[in-house]
């Protein structure tokens, strides 16, 4: 009935290191058998109120005894403290598991939704997290305590049918009615459920994609049909939900009905067994609440299937996610690169698409030169450095840096060495201090060092509190240029190797060019090899070779000075070059 239990959490997922979340699960399974030990220690202290009951009735009101009342209802406040406690120590130990379990996936997770959005040429979904979310919310939380509790429903019924036999076949019929409903249930609504799961997490896509091109849409009026298709997705999900939601709410109906007449039933058979001497009134409180505890997870398992199967399908993609991202990890540290450029017959082509962007691209940069890439508006240019630094990785062919390939090269190894500066800067919540330091710890004279490099100093001395001004977002807003000079600095953080610049003038006025021009000066006498893509004639004449895409391939290659004129001559550099 339970797919998707503790025993699949802890057990059929072994501790195989491959999968971060098998491994954290699998972790988890001393926690899951300490909860366990503690739900065995609640459940056999829910008995305490019907056998005090069952004294009372047999005990108390026979004799008229006050003393045995007060010793029985003593025992009685202490059991019902102990179970008390012990739940509550039960559900401390999950809610602290389920943290752990976030903290233990969230960095992979997210790392592994960058590098989704990588492998799909587009924008990174937060869908891992909030699967994340989902998954720690059911372990950590209440819903998952019926998974704990039904193994003890058996026990009961054996209690029961210790009290009378017939009692006893009573609360077995009542067990089975109420399995076969959650095994209904699951049949009825599994799949409804799991298609409006789908649907949610593609409407929460499309509403991420409207927030991040804002711009876009406020400025071209949209909004209005942008928000009519993300209604249609919502709505389709929404009648899915509601179709198995009633379905779900029927059955639950049902077997409340079922539980009630079940107790009914208890009464009537018990005071039948009582007027024949069969068992003693006591008997009938005792063995009606003892069933209805047993009973009860199967109960709650029908009313929170829901959960459930949300969790379960959260659990399903953050595996496949995580297995994905854990089969291109490596774990050899490489030496710095001396900044040779190698594409062996490299092709791209975007997902869910057949027309290549990049086509047979090949050619061999050596280390220390400055690289200059032109051509016309969607020749593939953008595609090319993305596929160099690693963000995109080629369908056919390598694309190699000192002989590694980039695609297998991870990323935080291969990243200290690579300089990017892409065609649509962003900035990160923080200072420009933490900006240009790529987010991490760095001493101030390498800062400082950096954004001189970078030609940046003087912007960020003349912002309002200098190198520690907030921008991003909720920050202090700059201009195009600015942040085009401060996303520069951090592509030249960390004397990287490589540094790509894909049009890093766009944004730039005439004292902004000068300063690049002496940039990539003073990157060429440190013997960094730089790739450019030109702009305008004025960049690329900084390069000390020339490559010319055009229409996914290299149409030209050469001296600068050598191509350059060609170029100019056929008024090529006019033209605003795009991705």
């Amino acid at each position: 009935m339970v797919s998707f239990s503790v025993y699949h959490i802890g057990t059929s997922l072994q501790a195989t290191v491959v999968n971060p979340l098998a491994a954290a699960l699998a972790a988890c399974r001393r926690v899951l058998v300490a909860v366990a030990l503690f739900s065995a220690c609640v459940n056999l202290l829910l008995l305490v109120v019907p056998l005090y009951m069952l004294q009372v009735y047999d005990r108390v009101l026979t004799t008229g005894n006050v003393d045995t009342l007060l010793a029985l209802s003593a025992m009685a406040v202490v059991g019902l403290a102990t179970f008390g406690l012990l739940d509550a120590v039960r559900l401390r130990i999950l809610a602290r598991a389920g943290a752990w379990l976030d903290r233990e996936l969230g960095r992979p997770v997210l790392a592994g939704a960058v590098a989704e959005a990588r492998r799909a040429g587009g924008a990174v979904s937060a869908q891992g997290l909030r699967d994340l979310s989902t998954l720690r919310g059911y372990l950590g939380g209440a819903g998952i305590m019926p998974l704990f509790d039904a193994p003890w429903t058996p026990v009961f019924l054996a209690i029961v049918f210790l009290i009378h036999p017939l009692l006893g076949w009573i609360g077995l019929f009542g067990a089975a009615l109420l399995f076969c409903l959650a095994v209904l249930n699951d049949r009825v609504t599994r799949k409804g459920l799991t298609e409006a799961n789908r649907t949610g997490v593609e409407a929460l896509n499309a509403a991420d994609a409207a927030i991040r091109n804002a711009d876009a849409i406020t400025a071209m009026g949209m909004l209005p049909a942008l928000v009519r298709r993300w209604r249609e997705t919502t709505d389709r999900g929404l009648d899915l939900q509601t179709a198995t939601s009633d379905a779900a709410g029927g059955i639950g109906a049902a077997a409340k009905f079922f539980r009630l007449c079940l107790q009914a039933s208890m009464l009537g058979v018990g005071g039948y067994l009582v007027v024949y001497n069969e068992m003693s009134a006591g008997s009938i409180v005792a063995s009606a609440i003892i069933l209805a505890r047993g009973l009860a997870p199967l109960e709650q398992l029908i009313t929170a299937w829901r959960s459930l199967v949300g969790a379960r399908a959260a659990h399903g993609r953050l595996s496949a996610l995580l297995e994905r991202v854990a089969a291109g990890e490596a774990a050899t540290v490489l030496p710095r690169p001396a900044g040779r450029v190698t594409f062996e017959r490299v092709t791209y082509i975007p997902p869910g698409t057949q027309a290549p962007i990049v086509r047979q691209v090949s050619f061999d940069l050596p280390a220390g030169e400055v690289l200059g890439v032109v051509g016309p508006s969607g020749a593939g240019k953008t595609t090319l450095v993305r596929l160099l630094v690693g963000s995109l990785q080629p369908t056919t062919g390598h694309v190699r840096l000192d002989g590694a390939d980039v695609a297998v090269w991870p990323d935080a190894d291969r990243g200290r060495h690579v300089g990017y500066l892409p065609q649509s800067v962003e900035l990160f919540a923080g200072t420009v201090r933490d900006n240009i330091a790529r987010l991490g710890a760095a001493a101030d004279e390498d800062v400082v060092a950096t954004a001189r490099l970078a030609g940046a100093h003087d912007i960020v001395l003349g912002l309002p509190r200098g190198y520690e001004t907030p921008i991003g977002e909720g920050g202090v807003p700059i201009s195009g240029g600015q942040r085009q000079r401060v996303a520069l600095a951090r592509a030249l953080f960390g004397d990287p190797a490589l540094v790509v610049l894909d049009e890093p003038n766009a944004h730039l006025d005439g004292d902004g060019e000068l300063a690049l021009a002496a940039t990539v000066r003073r990157l060429r006498e440190r013997g960094v090899t730089v790739v450019l893509v030109a702009q305008r004639a004025g960049v690329a004449a900084l390069a000390d070779t020339v490559a010319v895409i055009k229409d996914g391939a290299v149409d030209a290659w050469g001296p600068r000075d050598e191509i350059l004129p060609r170029l100019r001559r056929a008024n090529l550099m006019a033209v605003r070059p795009g991705a």
